[in-house]
């Protein structure tokens, strides 16, 4: 027998680093304190501890190198997250309650991007890229977002300021789509709006909107009558097993990509429609159970490997790409979130933390890739730089202190309405 005994194989190695990462990143949180706080932060240091040392493991999983694995990676478990998002979601009715939600999308989402671009363009990006920065950066994420979002099905947490950061994180991922599509025709063909201006918004802004959000609705429709109808007296959802909704996941993605449509919209929508089906079945619990552990078990795994990465693409960060990226998580997300929460329900305390708890992650990671692979990508490297950078940044800056700043401002309601029942005692 030739083959050595005790070989590192490399393989083996990642294996093991990885598995050894994830267990301490979940672990290591319950000395520091008793509430949990988010370990994504944490899977990224450790993947830098483990294989940044580890010769030829960074530029492996060098985005930058091969942005197809990303993009195919970073899309799977988006969309897992879009369709748990969706899921969670108990009600979807009441007045006020899409209010802060469409403000965040329609007044936050575009100056933020606006800013992005500017900053790019001031730092020295090409114009093209500058807005592709500003489209990638742009959504919030629903794969790290956990702890500001609203709980598992008929557990309830549905405050306002919940409510409004789930909704955005599901909604957002695929309406930066149109903006990064912009970016591509920018780079490919310059400012000609006469030539394809016409092009990018009639299909790849409203068609594809349109019927991502159709194909949702549908693909919800007929996984609830499958799941809780058909066939009456015997429906699946009394197996408890979730594989078949994944599996419904799965098609409407690729039948609503297949039709020219958004599939992350549809994903979102699906979960949420598909929530309204048997409103208090158990069978909404399980499921999101199941899309919770492999969302959490894909991303875990990505963190790690982009943690690995950073090594690679530290040689493209520089004072003014990461500008960018405490620009947008300090000031640009801050205060155009405040901006366009005036005038709502909210309280101040409230408006500030919707404001600031714009977690950035996988979407992003998804988007670049994704872009990387469509057209010749200008400024490679210090795009994922600024992306990893501000990933990195968000995760450690929201994910260390979401839990409790959160549970502290969705408490107030609480606490006020408590104060309100007859024979309570004042404080």
């Amino acid at each position: 027998m030739d083959k050595p005994l005790f070989e590192f194989a490399p393989y083996h190695l990642l294996m093991a680093g990885c598995g050894l990462v994830i267990i301490f990143a979940y672990w290591l949180p319950r000395w520091i304190s008793g509430k949990e706080p988010a370990a994504s932060g944490l899977l990224i240091i450790g993947g830098l501890a483990v294989f940044g040392i580890v010769p030829g493991i960074p530029q492996v999983f060098s985005p930058v190198n091969r942005p197809g694995f990303w993009e195919i990676a970073s899309e799977f478990a988006v969309i897992i997250a879009l369709f748990g998002t969706g899921i969670r979601i108990d009600r979807i009715a009441g007045r006020g309650l899409w209010t802060p939600t469409v403000r965040l999308l329609a007044v936050a989402m575009p100056l933020c991007m606006v800013a992005v671009a500017v900053m790019g363009t001031l730092a020295g990006f090409a114009l093209g890229s500058a807005i592709l920065l500003a489209a990638v950066l742009a959504p919030t994420d629903p794969v790290l977002a956990a702890d500001v979002q609203v709980g598992a099905p008929l557990e309830g947490r549905e405050h306002p300021v919940r409510f409004a950061l789930t909704a955005e994180a599901g909604l957002n991922d695929g309406l930066a789509f149109p903006f990064v599509y912009l970016a591509i025709f920018v780079t490919s063909m310059g400012l000609d709006l006469q030539g394809w201006g016409l092009e990018w918004a009639g299909f790849y802004l409203l068609y594809k909107i349109a019927v991502g959000v159709l194909a949702g609705v549908l693909a919800g429709k007929l996984l609830g009558a499958a799941l809780f109808t058909w066939p009456r007296g015997n429906p699946l959802a009394e197996t408890g097993s979730g594989v078949i909704a994944m599996a419904g996941v799965l098609f409407t993605y690729g039948l609503t990509e297949l039709v020219e449509g958004y599939g992350f919209i549809a994903a979102f929508v699906m979960g949420v429609v598909l929530r309204l089906q048997e409103h208090e079945h158990q069978f909404h619990g399980r499921l999101h159970s199941f899309s919770e552990a492999l969302e959490h078990a894909v991303t875990a795994i990505l963190l790690v490997l982009l943690g690995g990465a950073i090594p690679d693409l530290l040689p493209y960060l520089g004072w003014r790409e990461a500008i960018i990226g405490l620009a947008l998580v300090f000031a640009i997300r801050p205060a155009f979130g405040m901006l366009a929460l005036l005038g709502t329900d909210m309280t101040v305390k409230q408006r500030g933390v919707v404001a600031f708890y714009g977690v950035r992650g996988m979407g992003s990671i998804y988007y670049l890739a994704y872009a990387a692979g469509a057209i010749d990508l200008q400024d490679a490297g210090p795009l994922w730089a600024v992306v990893t950078f501000t990933i990195v940044l968000s995760t450690l800056v929201h994910g260390f202190s979401a839990g409790s700043v959160v549970s502290a401002a969705t408490s107030d309601e609480a606490k006020a309405a408590g104060a309100r029942k007859p024979g309570a005692k004042e404080a």
